[in-house]
């Protein structure tokens, strides 16, 4: 997907803003989600760090019929779009439409050709046989995955355009900003694709990754001091303002 289709889907001209809400439970993710749309965030992903995504599903549905309309993406963690797709499509059945689907690895190897990206294709072959419709966000050269060197940054995120919506990247760890290195790297050879970053972003330094990113996945950076699962609308309304 382009830069200009991802903002015109959004309606906007700087990088959307997508609070992510490490879920506990229903009335958790619920005030939270109010919280964001309160504050002009016109989507949300949700991700457990606490459960299995089987133990998931019930919240996912019962979140997306509390907000039907929201544009909602999920992360299950550590599971890769192969098995999460399948999931997906199981769901938008059952009329759980879910607008985006973000792994932390996306498979893609730096380490051989396009034609060699074997794991990558697999997962792309998955997404098509299973008719689910949402954004595919693919966690490229993303923290607490296998290491992808400096120097390979340009060809890990040039292979990733070609097996995802969104090319999606991170600093080191969680609450750890990108270098601007890596992330203009990642502009450079990403060239017209959408980019997003998903870690360390903060109302302090968002503006430094402007010009290059389309969409800030935050935690950390909005929420509460040495919270893991609740957002200080502060914080979240301080990093939107600096974006409009």
């Amino acid at each position: 997907m382009n830069r200009t289709q991802f903002r015109t889907l959004f309606k906007t001209t700087v990088p959307v803003v997508l609070p992510v809400i490490h879920v506990i439970d229903n009335e958790q993710v619920e005030a939270n989600a109010r919280i964001a749309i309160g504050e002009g965030c016109p989507g949300i992903f949700l991700i457990n760090h606490d459960f299995s995504y089987p133990q998931f599903l019930p919240i996912i549905r019962y979140i997306r019929e509390k907000f039907p309309d929201l544009w909602l993406g999920v992360n299950f963690l550590g599971v890769t779009g192969k098995d999460a797709f399948p999931v997906l499509s199981d769901l938008q059945c059952d009329g759980v439409n879910l607008n985006a689907y973000w792994a932390d690895d996306a498979r893609i190897n730096e380490r051989f050709t396009q034609d060699e990206q074997c794991e990558a294709d697999e997962i792309s072959r998955v997404r098509a046989g299973s008719g689910w419709e949402g954004l595919y966000f693919g966690g490229t050269a993303f923290k607490k995955q296998r290491e992808v060197l400096t120097e390979n940054y340009h060809l890990a995120a040039e292979l990733a355009c070609h097996h995802m919506d969104v090319v999606t990247t991170s600093g080191v760890a969680t609450g750890q900003a990108a270098e601007i290195s890596k992330i203009e790297t990642f502009r450079k050879a990403c060239g017209d694709t959408a980019i997003a970053l998903a870690s360390g972003v903060t109302p302090e330094n968002a503006i430094f990754f402007e010009s290059l990113v389309d969409a800030f996945l935050v935690a950390t950076g909005i929420n509460i001091n040495e919270d893991f699962y609740n957002i200080d609308t502060r914080r979240l309304e301080r990093l939107v303002n600096t974006l409009t």
